[in-house]
């Protein structure tokens, strides 16, 4: 078997002062700028080749910056964007991003849906009509999730058997609140979706922060590879989100102990394959 490339399929970068981050507010230890100089050491340090950078914040023009890092950053192999789901012009947006010269690292889109008041969100007509575009210009839609709105998500999903979708951070149980069970019961369905893949990512944060163990997390991973198999899951690590809770190393080495004994040919999809496959990685192999 010939080994490929191993990628972290779930990360972020921010400038603070840039712009305005919401959703850090009280998450003192993410308040500095990271950037992939910041990076690069943990990469080389962990053996990983490729990365994938997701959007923060409701900004297309996040976007553009992020694909320009790519261009200019030799382990970011791609970037998971953000554009309005209900704008009516959303194909000629598509358009004009992947028409950039930088335009072939766009690879996925991504909205906060677990921000919305609405946990029906997904469940418009107009959003989906906007995920159907995505899916329809060769992208990747990513599933951001807490469990009150996973019910939309499947339904939206099963109407969209077209679009590849990934569920980002496992859906984002409640780990620390012992929410398996409300959790499991939701996500079933997703397991007969072919289209539907999901990222080992999030969890150390979801969990107790101060006292979370990698067993913590084995339920969890067992019951995601039950669900999805070898070739439907990928590794992400959500740095530096991740580093509330644990370092980027140690998210790593938790998540091979929670998968256990796998083959090779498993390990080499869940920290790489998976992810080049799914989001049509522009990188040689």
């Amino acid at each position: 078997m010939t080994k490929r490339p191993v990628v972290d399929s779930h990360h972020h970068f921010w400038t603070i002062g840039h712009r305005d981050y919401p959703w850090m507010a009280g998450l003192d230890p993410l308040q500095r700028t990271f950037t992939p100089d910041d990076m690069r050491p943990l990469l080389a340090a962990a053996g990983v080749d490729y990365t994938v950078l997701v959007q923060t914040v409701s900004d297309v023009q996040e976007t553009r910056e992020f694909m320009q890092i790519a261009n200019e950053t030799d382990f970011v192999a791609g970037v998971v964007g953000w554009v309005d789901l209900t704008d009516p012009d959303i194909d000629a947006t598509l358009r004009a991003l992947r028409d950039r010269p930088d335009g072939r690292y766009l690879v996925g889109i991504r909205h906060q849906v677990h921000d919305e008041a609405d946990p029906d969100y997904l469940a418009r007509g107009a959003v989906q009509h906007g995920i159907s575009a995505i899916g329809a210009a060769g992208l990747v839609y990513d599933l951001l999730l807490k469990p009150p709105f996973i019910d939309a998500a499947v339904s939206c999903a099963a109407s969209l058997p077209d679009v590849r979708f990934v569920i980002d951070h496992i859906a984002k149980p409640e780990i620390a609140k012992n929410g398996f069970q409300t959790w499991a019961r939701k996500m079933v369905p997703f397991a007969e979706m072919p289209h539907v893949s999901c990222k080992l990512s999030g969890m150390v944060t979801e969990a107790d922060w101060a006292t979370w163990t990698p067993e913590t997390l084995t339920p969890y991973v067992q019951q995601v590879m039950e669900w999805f198999g070898e070739d439907r899951v990928m590794f992400g690590s959500d740095w530096p989100v991740c580093t509330l809770a644990g370092s980027y190393q140690q998210v790593i080495d938790a998540l091979r102990t929670a998968l256990g004994p796998i083959s090779p040919e498993a390990e080499s999809k869940i920290f790489g394959g998976n992810a080049i496959d799914w989001y049509r990685l522009p990188i040689r192999e």
